[in-house]
Parts: C-alpha cells; structure tokens; sequence
C-alpha cells in the first residue's frame, strides 16, 4: 500500500481534554465538549486534532496511565461519544490523532493486577521482574518515584516491578512477542475505529538491556550526562520493535505516528524517521529544550549573553 504524506504540511492543534471544554457542568472536560467546538477549531485552519489521553485510568498520571486500552475514562463519556468526535471531525475535512501510551500501563490494568498474583501466572512476563533471590536489583531512576527509584516491590511474587515513570506505571515486557501482539492489536482497534494515528508517549523506551548492568553515577555521567533518559533511549531492540511494528500494523494504514522521543539527539532522531528505515514519520525530542541548562542545577539556565 502506498502511503501518502499528508502530515508533512497539516497543522495539528492539540486539545488536553479535561480542561478544554465541559458539556454537562461537572467541571471535567469532555468529549462532549469537544466536539461542540470543532466549528471554531475548523475555523483555524486545523487539519489534525490531537487529543490526550481518554482511555480508562486511575488518573495517577493525568490518563497516561491506562488501565483498559479499549474503554473511555468515565466522566469523559463514552465509547459512542468517541465514534461520534471521530466522524465530525472526518466529516469537517480534518483528520484525529490520540495519545497512545504503550511503554508502561497502569498498576490497575488487568495484565498488572493478574501479574502481581504469582509468578506462575501467565501474565507476570507482561512485566520486567526482579526475584529476591538475586538480590537487591540494580539501581534504576524512577522518573514519578518520591525516592527517584525505578523498582518496587511485590511481595505476592517476592519480585520487584520495574517502572521508569512511577510505581504506578509498571513497564511492558516487550521482550515478549506475546505483549508485543496485544499492543499492536490495539493499536488496529483504533485505526480500524477511523483513528488516523499516534502520539507514542515515551516510545525509545520500550527497549531494554536484559543484562540488567549495574550502572553508576559516574557511568551515567560521563556516558550520558548523568541523564537517565539517554541511558533509557539506548535499548538494544529500540529500532527491531520499531521495524516490527511498522511491518504488522503502520504500513497497513494510511496514519502518521509521532514519536514522543526522550533520550535522544537531533543526529539520533534521524533514524527513527528516515522513510527508508520504515519504523516512524516524526518525532518531538527533548534536546532543544536543555539549551543553557546548567548540569545538576534544575533552577538554573546559563543567560545567551554568558554562553
């Protein structure tokens, strides 16, 4: 199927949906709402809606963490809501992206919750563990984590859970190919629905090193700029689940994909996004926003004029 590139001049205007607009007073954004507004959208010169998160979550993590890929969050409305802000938005000439989050789910995901009962069940190898009889696992930074740790324990499994972001948002295991398979399934639900693609929340971390290296500060410092998220970015698969996905799901579809994509330099990006590479179109990292910034001061940023 050839693609087009329709994204490449389309203006994408982003809509955070619990404070853009609310229909029935609750004082909670809603679909509803949105789709009351899609005329002064239109009016813009829009040619993409984005939408954050509306999936089914705890709102631990402001509905980037999911606890059912293929329901709304409650309050939100519902799955009909969805269809209908899906074909108003198609019937003005404009397209729809979401938010997808596939590199961690919420704690109360019913893969997590059956993970944490036993090691035997079948869905503790959804997520990255560590057994107490190895030891203390090694270090990891928790992005989200109060004591900044990327690990938490689970005393059902006597294992700790990895978790980049917080404890509340355990990692997939993409090492499994049967995880793997899931998420590509969901991700055809929602193009098949008329989705017309993605924002991949914190998709260069979806790889990780199995050796499970202990890795100091001073490594990190002088490897990556004591950054954990250039450490995170470097999965040795990062590229061969990027390849996969486009083979089973992108280029069956006519969708963009936007790569969230921490960890990364302007040089690195282009390998996620090289059309001859076949993995992404487009990706928003983080590097330009550090320009100034003073290493190990999180107030402070170096003036242009002092540079």
């Amino acid at each position: 199927m050839r693609m087009n590139t329709w994204w490449k001049e389309a203006v994408i205007y982003q809509v955070y949906p619990r404070s853009f607009k609310d229909s029935n007073g609750d004082g909670i954004g809603d679909l509803r709402g949105i789709i009351s507004k899609l005329d002064h959208i239109a009016s813009l010169g829009v040619d993409i809606v984005w939408i954050n998160p509306v999936y089914a979550s705890p709102d631990r993590d402001n509905g980037y963490d999911i606890s059912d890929y293929r329901a709304v969050q409650p309050g939100m409305g519902t799955m009909e809501d969805l269809r209908l802000l899906i074909r108003k938005v198609h019937k003005k000439g404009m397209k729809i992206i979401m938010d997808m989050v596939i590199n961690h789910t919420s704690d109360d995901h019913i893969w997590f919750r059956e993970a944490c009962s036993s090691r035997d069940n079948p869905f503790y190898s959804y997520y990255h563990w560590w057994p107490v009889e190895k030891g203390e696992p090694p270090h990891r930074c928790g992005f989200f984590d109060p004591a900044g740790k990327g690990w938490h324990y689970n005393e059902a499994t006597r294992s700790w859970y990895l978790h980049y972001f917080s404890e509340h948002q355990p990692d997939l295991n993409w090492e499994n190919p049967e995880v793997r398979e899931q998420l590509y399934d969901i991700l055809r639900y929602w193009l098949d629905m008329g989705i017309d693609g993605f924002r991949l929340d914190a998709i260069t971390f979806i790889s990780k090193d199995t050796r499970w290296p202990y890795v100091t500060a001073m490594i990190l410092k002088d490897r990556y700029y004591g950054d954990w998220g250039h450490y995170y970015a470097t999965g040795p698969r990062i590229h061969e689940y990027l390849k996969e996905m486009y083979e089973k799901v992108w280029r069956h579809y006519d969708a963009v994909t936007i790569a969230e994509a921490p960890g990364i330099t302007a040089d690195e990006a282009n390998l996620f996004v090289d059309p001859r590479r076949k993995e992404l179109n487009m990706v928003c990292h983080f590097e330009g926003i550090m320009a100034g910034y003073i290493p190990g001061d999180l107030k402070r940023w170096r003036r242009a004029d002092t540079a």
